[in-house]
């Protein structure tokens, strides 16, 4: 009775899986669409805590940890590294059992950022804040940005698509694949090759997007404290600010504009690792799709146009490092100037008190000289 109850239950499990698979995981169509409320989603976490990681560095760091740079050998690296977690396990908040979740990944970017799926918090922060600073350049743990998104598995598609803040990652084996590929293990491997470049293309937009918001809370705290000068400036007051921090504050505009358009990826329109990807798995697609719904390109433009503004501040700033550099010089002249009048005047007038001294050695002179031309 015991073993043809455990058959039972594990039959009900099993029936259970199979049903939740072959539930359809996106309900209405057009822009009705939407993710069925049923389905059990997981988490897609974007972590960026520093400018740089020097990606070579995180590599070594990694394996040293146990884990397998570039399992499914995808070549991305060094423009991304890729390394999976171990199964780990939940307890369901209704039911109270335990719930396997299965392999997570994560994926480090040489920009800084760390994006994780189906990866417990815990280990995400320790990675994260323990392990990676090492090889991190300028690190920020302090300002640490961080972006959710869910993403839910659906075996009934081949593509992947973002509806709203959740990613179905199509995990169908494509149609197109030949006899030898159709095999069990070789489906099964080429669909996880698959999914795994969904991953990267959904995780460097993601990536693209928190790096983003790093530099619009810079931008926000420059503007905090360069508040006061417009108010200054209307209110008709002269600005007193030091000579250092103008400069600093012109330096740190510089660097937030460098970040966004010199150093990084974010204004390209496709980053370099989409390039060599099979163009049938539509990469660039899902990376565009991110974008789009996490609003990235009319971030920038407006990022850019605060940056305009900020750098008007900066202009009035050097502006008046100018003037007062210029004021500081003329008030040196003049004060050069006074100096050697008074050291004129100081002259001409103990010329005067001298020839004016009947004992003065002028006045003696000529006495002695008129006494021998006599």
């Amino acid at each position: 009775k015991a073993a043809r109850a455990q058959v039972n239950s594990t039959s009900l499990k099993r029936t259970a899986i199979e049903a939740e698979r072959s539930r359809q995981v996106i309900k209405g169509s057009g822009k009705r669409a939407h993710v069925d409320p049923g389905i059990g989603t997981k988490d897609v976490t974007a972590y960026c805590a520093a400018e740089t990681y020097n990606i070579h560095v995180v590599r070594h760091i990694l394996k040293q940890e146990g884990y397998l740079p570039d399992p499914f050998n995808t070549d991305l690296y060094p423009q991304v590294l890729h390394v999976q977690t171990p199964n780990y396990v939940v307890k369901d908040t209704e039911t109270g059992e335990n719930k396997e979740q299965g392999a997570g990944d994560v994926f480090v970017f040489p920009s800084g950022t760390v994006v994780t799926w189906n990866v417990s918090e815990s280990l995400a922060h320790r990675i994260v804040e323990r392990l990676l600073p090492k090889a991190a350049e300028n690190s920020h743990l302090d300002k640490l940005e961080v972006e959710d998104l869910e993403y839910v598995e659906d075996t009934s598609r081949e593509n992947s698509k973002i509806i709203g803040d959740t990613i179905i990652l199509g995990t169908k084996a494509s149609s197109e694949a030949s006899d030898a590929e159709a095999s069990a293990s070789g489906e099964d491997q080429r669909r996880e090759v698959d999914a795994v470049l969904a991953k990267i293309a959904f995780s460097s937009a993601l990536a693209r997007s928190t790096k983003l918001a790093v530099l619009e809370n810079l931008l926000s705290n420059y503007f905090n404290t360069t508040r006061s000068i417009a108010t200054t400036l209307s209110a008709g007051s002269r600005l007193r600010f030091s000579r250092a921090f103008i400069l600093r504050k012109t330096g740190e505009l510089l660097s937030l504009r460098a970040q966004l358009n010199l150093y990084s990826e974010l204004t390209d329109s496709l980053p370099d690792l989409f390039w060599d990807s099979p163009h049938e798995l539509g990469l660039e697609s899902y990376y565009e799709q991110v974008g789009r719904a996490l609003d990235v390109g009319s971030r920038i433009k407006l990022l850019n146009e605060r940056m305009d503004y900020a750098s008007e501040i900066a202009a009035v700033l050097r502006e008046r490092l100018s003037e007062k550099h210029s004021t500081e010089l003329e008030w040196l002249i003049i004060f050069l100037i006074s100096i050697e009048v008074v050291f004129e005047v100081w002259r001409l007038w103990r010329e005067r008190v001298e020839s004016n001294d009947p004992e003065s050695t002028e006045a003696l002179l000529q006495d002695f000289l008129r006494r021998e031309l006599e």
